[in-house]
């Protein structure tokens, strides 16, 4: 594929910027100042890697005119050893490139909410739903993402039904948007006195945090109830009804909040979480009516199917979408996951820079 047409724009356009933050009259623009100074930042990177490109293939160009006239084995070794060296280091930035014209997602800078939920399993399958959630909030503050949870309902052995919570921190959706799917887990429960394997299973749901501008509601079109939150009784149980819940009407979706102190704490909650199914439901009909295939995606988000297997009797996780095999599972577990997320991501990007240069 061909990538030095889009690069010369991009030059052209870094060309310009630059020519515009010379100028006073932008520059007493405060505004207009930080949004060019934004887009140069952007543009510098993949400017500066193409010109390192241009250079290798320049290298490759003169060493190959060199040995064609050179007398001396020696010479002709040395010029053909240069001669390769520089054409790997093209093909390389050449790969590199094509990578940085890929479409991106700007939702991947988003915020995250997610939402995990016990399956198949019963209460082994709500504490294996708690030991996700333990993996991606530390996973978050080793990242020094900040994580809040915005609605749980615990079992009784100390994992969740079900649990709402964000991640906060630039890029956190784009890092952990391929866990979307139904992760499943083997082995021998605590409460299992004959040592059998187990097989039980969790959903995750991973959505970005959309803001007022990244998708219209009506407000006519939404109901809120409140209700008494659950607490530990007594007399710490909630008298007033600060838990509300708010259903987009037209479409159904509903999002809860309980487990803030004020009812406008939650009813802010209930809406960050509703804004965000309600932006990945239209996003995913506009992909089923624009491809079929979008749904083989890596970490497409269809929940109904079985992205991981966490193995214990084994030391085993395998992600089955990229045919990937970790060991070590306590240390995964308690959200060293790096790895895990960098080859999903770099799956993803093959699989969408195959998509660019086939059409």
């Amino acid at each position: 594929m061909d990538i030095s047409a889009p690069y010369k724009r991009i030059k052209e356009e870094l060309a310009q910027i630059e020519q515009l933050l010379a100028d006073p009259n932008v520059t007493s623009d405060q505004n207009r100042y930080r949004e060019l100074s934004v887009r140069h930042s952007e543009l510098s990177p993949a400017a500066a890697m193409y010109d390192e490109y241009d250079a290798a293939l320049r290298e490759v160009e003169e060493a190959q005119a060199l040995l064609a006239e050179a007398e001396d084995d020696e010479m002709r070794e040395y010029l053909k050893s240069e001669s390769e060296v520089a054409a790997a280091k093209a093909e390389d930035l050449h790969h590199r490139l094509l990578l940085e014209l890929v479409p991106k997602d700007p939702m991947d800078q988003k915020n995250a909410i997610m939402e995990i939920r016990a399956g198949t399993g019963g209460e082994e399958a709500a504490i294996f739903a708690g030991d996700l959630y333990t993996m991606y909030s530390r996973y978050a503050e080793r990242t020094r993402r900040k994580v809040e949870v915005m609605s749980a309902n615990p079992s009784e052995m100390g994992g969740y039904k079900e649990i709402i919570f964000s991640i906060e921190g630039k890029g956190a959706y784009g890092a952990l948007r391929h866990e979307s799917g139904v992760h499943r887990v083997q082995r021998v429960p605590e409460t299992e006195a004959a040592g059998r394997i187990h097989t039980s299973a969790a959903t995750v749901a991973v959505l970005p945090e959309v803001e007022d501008v990244d998708i219209e509601i009506n407000p006519a079109d939404l109901k809120m109830e409140t209700f008494r939150a659950g607490g530990p009784g007594g007399q710490h149980m909630q008298k007033n009804e600060t838990a509300v819940r708010i259903t987009h009407v037209p479409t159904g979706i509903q999002a809860a909040s309980s487990d803030q102190r004020s009812q406008l704490q939650n009813r802010e909650n209930a809406m960050k979480f509703l804004r965000a199914r309600i932006y990945e439901e239209q996003r995913a009909r506009r992909e089923a009516e624009q491809s079929a295939a979008r749904r083989e995606q890596v970490g497409g988000g269809d929940r109904s199917e079985k992205i991981r297997t966490y193995n214990y009797p084994q030391d085993r996780l395998t992600d089955h979408r990229i045919g990937l095999t970790m060991h070590n599972l306590p240390s995964l577990m308690v959200g060293e996951i790096d790895d895990l997320i960098t080859a999903l991501q770099e799956a993803d990007q093959a699989r969408r820079l195959d998509l660019a240069a086939h059409g």
